[in-house]
């Protein structure tokens, strides 16, 4: 992978962090971008760049690119990683922060794959990478924002995936599931703030404690799993289009699609202690 430049998101932990690993160990130059600099100093003793960038913030997204663009003249992967999860209660979240969870984890990975296009259309190479989740394929109670993100997000790429074929430019979709990062506490702690007091707030209580059991830094599937299906993925000659990983994702989605929304809403009601 000589020559080859990566621009990796949400870089500062997780996955985001595991990847920007990966692929400076498969030897892409890779751009590892975060809103903290402070917390990429071990990419940094690794050989990667480090970017402060905000994909809410169009001109740091610019900006970013636009300094890749000097220094390397090229963009040949990128992984749009940055993302979080905002849960409560639709009746109790702001449509500001519903505004604000579709900046981040939709609008900011379509605006960075707009700033990379000329130059990989121009080139008819390059591949980007969207890490959706499996939760846009299924659903919870209190997730509704953030599921919306992620089911945008898989609409999202299989229609770019069929507008970029013609110029050579691939475009793959992760689904991770159960994945051992913070994600899961900030998504509980988001959970209580919003829905903890009131009428959903013995509902909220006990989804927090699921999301913090399931998804937190005790359990799932390591980060560094999901890295190493990145790092394979953008190296392959034919990739797959999306790629289910970690604990439960592929039986998840497999009983999504077999089971009729009834049956598995009782499920989920049962997943999450309702």
């Amino acid at each position: 992978m000589v020559d080859k430049v990566a621009l990796v998101t949400g870089a500062s932990s997780g996955i985001g962090e595991e990847t920007a690993r990966v692929l400076v160990g498969l030897g892409f130059t890779v751009y590892a971008g975060a809103r903290r600099l402070d917390r990429m100093a071990g990419l940094v003793a690794l050989g990667a760049h480090t970017l402060a960038l905000d994909v809410t913030d169009d001109a740091s997204m610019v900006a970013a690119v636009e300094r890749i663009g000097r220094e390397t003249g090229r963009v040949d992967v990128l992984v749009n990683n940055a993302g979080y999860g905002s849960y409560g209660a639709v009746e109790d979240v702001p449509l500001a922060e519903g505004r604000r969870q579709f900046d981040v984890n939709l609008f900011g990975l379509a605006r960075l794959t707009q700033l990379v296009l000329p130059g990989m259309r121009e080139r008819r190479t390059g591949t980007i990478v969207n890490i959706s989740s499996i939760g846009g394929h299924i659903y919870g109670p209190f997730g509704a924002w953030y599921h919306a993100t992620k089911f945008a997000v898989e609409g999202f790429s299989d229609a770019l995936r069929l507008e970029l074929a013609p110029f050579g430019i691939r475009v793959i979709i992760v689904e991770p599931g159960e994945i051992r990062t913070a994600w899961g506490g900030i998504a509980a702690d988001s959970l209580l703030a919003a829905s903890g007091l009131g009428p959903y707030g013995a509902q909220a209580h006990a989804v927090a404690r699921v999301l913090e059991r399931s998804l937190g830094s005790g359990r799932g599937t390591p980060p560094e799993v999901v890295a190493a299906v990145i790092g394979r993925a953008v190296t392959a000659g034919r990739p797959k289009t999306r790629y289910a990983v970690g604990r439960g994702a592929r039986t998840t989605i497999l009983a999504r699609r077999i089971l009729p929304d009834r049956i598995f809403d009782r499920v989920m009601r049962r997943v999450f202690g309702g």
